[in-house]
């Protein structure tokens, strides 16, 4: 779970590719700009807070 789901700067809904995302280029296996580019994440400012983004959930409720 991505939050915030929107782009700061433009709105663009960016929260729906998160999971993706952190599965292919988090874990190193891909570049982050090659996944970018297959979510359809063009604009500069939502790729930048799909790189940048760090979880907070597990820190925030670490019992599930």
């Amino acid at each position: 779970m991505m939050i915030p789901v929107r782009c700061f700067t433009c709105g663009t809904v960016i929260g729906e590719h998160w999971d993706e995302f952190k599965a292919r280029a988090r874990d190193g296996d891909e570049d982050p700009a090659d996944v970018l580019d297959d979510l359809g994440v063009t604009r500069a400012c939502c790729r930048r807070m799909m790189v940048s983004h760090k979880d907070l959930v597990d820190v925030v409720s670490p019992y599930q």
